[in-house]
């Protein structure tokens, strides 16, 4: 009997550490595969596709240096600058959901977020809120030289590229042509981007070319080094005009050094403005204000715009509510956010 107690005692004692021994594996593992979670997640990349603009304007290599300072100041994300037809496009990529950050102008984005102008016959567009505004773009007349244009007026009955189609050039060209009296009707429309207006003009397809964008804007720099053009300066009461009718525009001059003109030019501006999709992760959207506008000499290094940017001007012009994560930011640095 005592035996086989004996046996039995032991058995029992296996049986425990067998299980101990299972249950210490089994925890071991789990906190195991908790520390792999841990580590993957410490390791994951949000990727950001950037939509900016036509590889001949200024959007497109703004966008790859913000790209760019995001992707070294801001931990765990990756930023694909994408090329596109610019603020109007751009805003319907981010409702779409195939974009999450882009650089529209500030009069176009108003528009889409109240269904006005371009976006009339479409819902309000409430999918996107501000990061901040970024720089000045400048409402360009680019004209053949030798086309006899003085004036907005005189290009009546001429053909004219007033942007690519549902852009915010065309918007401006729009009510600039309007404050001048004319209508799309008394010119030859021409729905070209910046690079094809830039060739129509040297093919002498057409006589003039809005273009809103950064100034220097590189198709009209590279337009001006083969072929005789100048930028018109707008009359005052143009501008006048167009500054007390629409909020978004500001008096700008482009001065002669910029294009190697005779003299400046006096001109209207919007303002380029950095959107995100209005459901981007509040922190992220911080750390992403936060890492653009504390490394701006990163930014002016890189592309000539950064040296326009300001945390101050930052705030200024936005025609749409700021995501809170850009507001958080914005306030922590003693700004007003109306």
């Amino acid at each position: 009997m005592m035996k086989k107690h004996k046996k039995a005692v032991a058995v029992i004692t296996v049986l425990m550490l067998l299980a101990f021994c299972l249950t210490g594996c089994g925890n071991g593992g789990a906190d195991n595969k908790d520390a792999d979670n841990k580590g993957a997640q410490q390791g994951a990349v949000t990727n950001l596709a950037f939509a900016s603009g036509g590889t001949s304007g200024t959007y497109y290599p703004v966008a790859g240096a913000i790209a760019q300072v995001w992707e070294n100041n801001v931990e765990g994300v990756s930023v694909s600058v994408q090329s596109t037809g610019a603020s109007a496009e751009n805003l319907n990529l981010l409702n779409q959901g195939d974009a999450e950050i882009a650089i529209v102008q500030n009069d176009v984005m108003y528009y889409a977020n109240t269904a006005t102008e371009g976006f009339a016959n479409a819902k309000p567009n409430e999918g996107f809120l501000t990061l901040g505004t970024v720089y000045p773009e400048v409402c360009q007349l680019v004209v053949d030289a030798s086309a006899g244009i003085e004036t907005v007026a005189d290009l009546k009955g001429k053909a004219v590229s007033i942007g690519a189609a549902g852009s915010g050039v065309e918007s401006n060209a729009k009510q600039i042509l309007a404050a001048a009296g004319l209508s799309m009707e008394d010119i030859k429309v021409q729905n070209l981007d910046f690079a094809e207006s830039a060739n129509a003009i040297k093919d002498k397809a057409i006589v003039a070319a809005f273009i809103t964008a950064g100034a220097p804007t590189t198709a009209v720099t590279e337009l001006a080094a083969t072929n005789d053009i100048k930028v018109l300066s707008l009359d005052d009461a143009i501008i006048e005009s167009l500054c007390a009718d629409y909020s978004y525009y500001t008096p700008y001059t482009i001065t002669a050094d910029v294009y190697g003109a005779a003299e400046d030019t006096q001109t209207v501006a919007v303002k380029a403005t950095i959107v995100v999709k209005a459901d981007l992760d509040e922190e992220l959207v911080y750390n992403l204000t936060k890492g653009l506008f504390e490394n701006l000499d990163a930014v002016a290094a890189a592309h000539a715009k950064g040296n326009e940017m300001s945390l101050e001007g930052a705030v200024e012009g936005v025609s749409v509510p700021l995501h809170p994560g850009a507001a958080k930011y914005f306030e922590e640095q003693g700004l007003s956010i109306e």
